[in-house]
């Protein structure tokens, strides 16, 4: 059995929304890409009345579905999504405060209708803009003469660490290059270019993986050779197990900071995949079960923790209406 304190989050709760009687709570799913995270979301969200947050800097811009890796509307299984592939391109990039009080606003109001916001991602810096309570939109709390400062969170919460050894990871997203250009990814970023030409006016979705390699091939004066195509995408490919590196160590930051990690290793589930086996088994057992026991868990243990709440408080009227 996992202890309370290993799943609360330090940190208080809303005080307004407890006088109303909403506690929000909430489940973060985190971890590189290509781990499997939006799908332990929707599968999270769909046994404990869930809706997700997405928290992908780059996914919450309408377009480029493929480039991006939106998750498909199918695979979503009638699950709300929010912040994914909302936001106009060109309104700017949403810095990290910007999207703490989106996000914020959509924790009140899913809480308010007595569901579960379960945040799901992706953009690290994202993750603890909404949730830190040391935020500083002028600091960086990953970058410069990093070290770890103890932080206490906004949100009673619990946090899922979906990880995949480096090496299956890397070979993973290969594969998952290989087939988005199967799924129109060229085509996709070929149509983006026939728009947007040299300039760059989309500051937020332009920084998509996939945007910068493919720049000079649709908009640069060379012939669109084999060679030139087979060069962007193996960028695309280097460039995409860079970030899922620089995603694990700001994880491992977090750690560093106090957060309360759980992680759940997806590591035979991956492989099983690229190995062309059912994945099913191996998920279940080392990333869904578990997930879901310590959701049930955290879950149980916040009515318990409502409870005594709502009995002291009634104990205080009680006693000064006396």
């Amino acid at each position: 059995m996992l202890s309370r304190s290993t799943w609360r989050c330090g940190g208080g709760y809303n005080v307004e929304r407890a006088k109303e009687g909403v506690e929000q709570r909430v489940v973060v799913v985190m971890g590189a890409t290509g781990t499997g995270k939006s799908k332990l979301s929707v599968q999270l969200s769909s046994i404990f009345g869930g809706e997700v947050i997405n928290s992908d800097k780059i996914q919450v811009y309408r377009g480029l579905d493929v480039t991006t890796n939106k998750m498909p509307v199918v695979d979503r299984r009638g699950v709300p999504h929010h912040l994914l592939g909302e936001l106009d391109p060109s309104t700017g990039e949403l810095p990290p405060a910007g999207f703490r009080s989106l996000a914020s606003h959509l924790i009140g109001d899913i809480s308010a209708r007595g569901r579960i916001p379960v945040v799901a991602g992706g953009s690290n810096s994202f993750i603890h803009a909404l949730l830190s309570n040391r935020f500083d939109p002028l600091t960086d709390p990953f970058g410069g003469r990093w070290r770890p400062v103890k932080e206490g969170l906004r949100y009673r919460c619990c946090l899922i660490w979906v990880h995949v050894e480096a090496a299956v990871l890397a070979e993973q997203l290969d594969r998952r290059v290989d087939e988005m250009v199967g799924e129109g990814m060229v085509e996709e970023l070929e149509r983006y270019f026939a728009v947007e030409g040299e300039s760059e006016r989309h500051p937020g979705l332009g920084k998509a993986i996939g945007v910068p390699e493919f720049r000079s091939y649709f908009t640069g004066r060379g012939r669109r050779t084999s060679a030139a195509l087979e060069a962007a995408l193996s960028a695309i490919k280097a460039n995409t197990r860079w970030l899922a590196e620089a995603q694990v160590r700001k994880i491992d930051k977090l750690a560093a900071m106090g957060w309360p990690l759980r992680r759940v290793d997806a590591t035979a589930a991956v492989a099983a995949r690229l190995a062309g086996v059912p994945q099913a088994a191996p998920w279940r057992s080392d990333v869904a079960d578990p997930s879901v026991s310590a959701v049930a868990q955290f879950l149980a243990e916040e009515e318990e923790e409502a409870g005594r709440r709502r009995r002291r408080a009634s104990r205080t009227s009680v006693v000064l209406n006396s």
